[in-house]
């Protein structure tokens, strides 16, 4: 909420305007989707799992940008504003919804290292993998020596396959290249 305040946009967003890239895997993202109506699905948040609770929102018409994270003594201050919590977990639940914002988040304006344009999917462009045969979306495939290429085959992937026939052609591009 934090964010759209900062950059000026209504939340939760009713377009696409508002583009999260939040840091985590975990509950922190489904709050953030809740929060903004930013979602994987909709193509308007994307996961660069760094294993942190923080989000870079970015306002896609004008480029603006910026990244919350909360402040590293946030959890421990936390009991200063629930003095009643029974507990830690209530503590952090009841302090941060009374906490006010700058003394709960850090927030910092960035520049993204590639442009949002590059970022936003681009519904409906499918081209298929010259090497695995398997169907690419959005602009995501990797282009070498006029051989498109999946993410996997270019050797980014984050699996490798087994198949012996799969292995054979990857290591011929490979030395080829």
């Amino acid at each position: 909420m934090l964010a759209g305040e900062a950059l000026g946009l209504e939340l939760p967003q009713s377009d696409k305007r508002l583009y999260a890239i939040v840091e985590t895997d975990g509950c922190a993202s489904d709050g953030i989707a809740v929060a903004t109506n930013c979602w994987v699905g909709r193509r308007t948040m994307r996961v660069e799992d760094y294993g942190k609770v923080a989000a870079t929102f970015v306002d896609t018409q004008t480029g603006r940008a910026l990244r919350v994270a909360p402040r590293f003594d946030a959890r421990d201050r936390a009991f200063q504003y629930a003095p009643e919590a029974r507990n830690r977990w209530e503590a952090m639940l009841l302090g941060y919804q009374r906490m006010p914002s700058d003394e709960l988040l850090v927030v910092q304006h960035v520049v993204l290292k590639t442009p949002v344009e590059q970022l936003i999917s681009h519904a409906g462009e499918r081209i298929v993998c010259d090497r695995c045969g398997e169907e690419i979306l959005n602009r995501r495939e990797i282009v070498r020596e006029g051989v498109r290429l999946c993410r996997s085959c270019a050797g980014e992937g984050y699996y490798r396959p087994t198949d012996p026939a799969l292995l054979g052609a990857a290591a011929k591009f490979d030395a080829e290249s």
